[in-house]
C-alpha cells in the first residue's frame, strides 16, 4: 500500500545529467593529508558529485578508532575548496548536527546503527528541524522495511524534502558472500511504498570486500536504483577502517567505467511484446490466486475434520514428506531449491493458522453450548 509523501525529485537538487548519482570517498576521515589526496583524486571521475567521509565512527568495542571529530570536518571544508565536491557525513547525534551544519557540511546521512532506534533518530530529526539539508537515511541493521520508512518519516515531518533512502544490506545470521545481505526485496518494498524517495545503493557495506562490487554496483542499476555509494581510499590496504571493501581512485574509475545504464523502457515492438509477456503473467497469476483458494478451502476441510476426530494439526512426517516431493517436482521444472522451501513454508504457515483458527472458533461454540 502507497503511503508517499512530498520528496523533492533528485534532479531537482542534485542534477546528475539523467544518470545515476554516485557518492564516493573513505570510510573515515583519518588525516588531513589522506582526505585531500583521496578527494583530489576521486574529484578527476565526472561521475562522482558527491565526497563521503566518516568523521565520528561508531564501533562495536571500546578502544578501536571513532573517527577525527570536528577536526575533520574542517579538512571537508578544504575538500570543498579544493575540489568543488559537495561534502556528506553520518551524524548520530544531535551534537553532530550542530557542528556539521557548522563547518558546511552540504549532506548528513543517518546509519544503520541509528536508524534502528527511533528515540536517536527523533533527537537527530529536532536537530535538523528548520535548516534546509539534504538528509539520506540508511536502512537499519535488521530488516524492517516500516523501521526504515519511519526514520524517513521522522526526518520529513520536521521539513526536510530533500531525502534520500540508502539501501546497505542487512545483518544475516545464515552464511553468505556478502558482509550484510542485499535483500533487494526490502528496498524494492520500500520504493513501492514510498514512491518519491531515491534509492541508492551501498555495495561497499553490503559487499564487504572489493572483488564483489562490481556485480553488486550493476544489479543496482538493473533494478533502477538511483546510484551508489562507494567507499574509496587513495591507500585502501592502510585504511583505518573497513580497509577490505575500498578502493582506489582509479579502481573507483574503472568499476564505474564498466557500468552499464540500461533503458527502463523501449521501442514500440519491444512495448507490445513486452506487454502480450504481462498479460501472460497476469493470466498465469489469477490462476495461481484460484489454485491457492482451492488449496485453503481443503484445508479448512482437513482442519474441520482433525477438529472432529481430536487430531493434532501439526503432522511432522506427512509435512517432511510433501517438502521432499515438492523439492523434487519443483527443482526438475527448473525452481530454485531456496525460493521453493520459502514458498512451501509460507503456505504451510498459513495452513496451521487457518487449521489453528478453527480449532479455536470449534473450542468457543463448544464452551458457549
Amino acid at each position: 500500500m502507497s503511503s508517499d509523501i512530498d520528496i523533492f525529485p533528485l534532479q531537482d537538487w542534485l542534477p546528475t545529467g539523467g544518470k545515476p548519482l554516485v557518492i564516493a570517498g573513505p570510510c573515515s576521515a583519518e588525516s588531513e593529508m589522506q582526505l585531500l589526496r583521496t578527494a583530489r583524486e576521486i574529484a578527476t571521475i565526472p561521475a562522482v558529485k558527491v565526497f563521503r567521509a566518516g568523521i565520528w565512527k561508531p564501533r562495536t568495542r571500546p578502544g578501536e578508532f571513532e573517527g577525527v571529530g570536528e577536526e575533520g570536518l574542517r579538512w571537508l571544508e578544504e575538500v570543498k575548496k579544493q575540489t568543488g565536491l559537495l561534502t556528506a557525513v553520518e551524524v548520530a547525534k544531535p551534537a553532530h548536527v550542530e557542528l556539521a551544519l557548522k563547518h558546511n557540511v552540504d549532506i548528513l546521512w543517518l546509519g544503520a546503527r541509528t536508524v534502528v532506534n527511533p528515540f536517536n533518530v527523533q533527537e537527530i530529526a529536532d536537530a535538523i528541524k528548520g535548516h534546509d539539508v539534504p538528509v539520506m537515511v540508511k536502512n537499519p541493521l535488521n530488516p524492517d522495511v516500516k523501521l526504515w520508512l519511519g526514520a524517513i518519516e521522522r526526518i520529513h515531518a520536521v521539513g526536510i524534502r530533500k531525502i534520500i533512502a540508502i539501501h546497505r544490506g542487512f545483518h544475516y545470521f545464515e552464511k553468505s558472500p556478502f558482509r550484510n545481505a542485499p535483500m533487494w526485496e526490502i528496498p524494492i518494498e520500500l520504493k513501492s511504498i514510498l514512491l518519491s524517495v531515491p534509492i541508492i545503493i551501498d555495495p561497499s557495506h553490503i559487499c564487504g570486500q572489493r572483488d564483489l562490487l562490481q556485480p553488486v554496483a550493476q544489479k543496482a542499476l538493473d533494478l533502477e536504483m538511483d546510484g551508489l555509494i562507494i567507499e574509496s581510499h587513495f591507500d585502501p590496504g592502510h585504511a583505518l577502517t573497513d580497509a577490505a571493501q575500498q578502493i582506489t581512485p582509479k579502481e573507483l574509475e574503472e568499476l564505474l567505467g564498466k557500468l552499464v545504464s540500461r533503458r527502463k523502457s523501449g521501442n514500440i515492438d519491444f512495448q507490445n511484446k513486452l506487454e502480450s509477456l504481462r498479460t501472460e503473467i497476469d493470466k498465469l497469476d489469477g490462476e495461481l490466486l484460484q489454485i491457492l483458494g482451492k488449496r485453503m478451502e481443503i484445508i479448512d476441510e482437513i482442519g474441520l475434520y482433525k477438529k472432529e476426530n481430536d487430531i493434532t494439526i501439526l503432522q511432522m512426517k506427512r509435512w517432511a514428506g510433501i517438502i521432499r516431493d515438492r523439492l523434487s517436482i519443483g527443482t526438475h521444472l527448473g525452481l530454485g531449491e531456496g525460493f521453493l522451501k520459502k514458498l512451501l513454508n509460507v503456505i504451510h504457515k498459513e495452513s496451521l493458522q487457518r487449521q489453528t483458527d478453527i480449532f479455536m472458533q470449534a473450542d468457543r461454540k463448544k464452551t458457549k453450548v
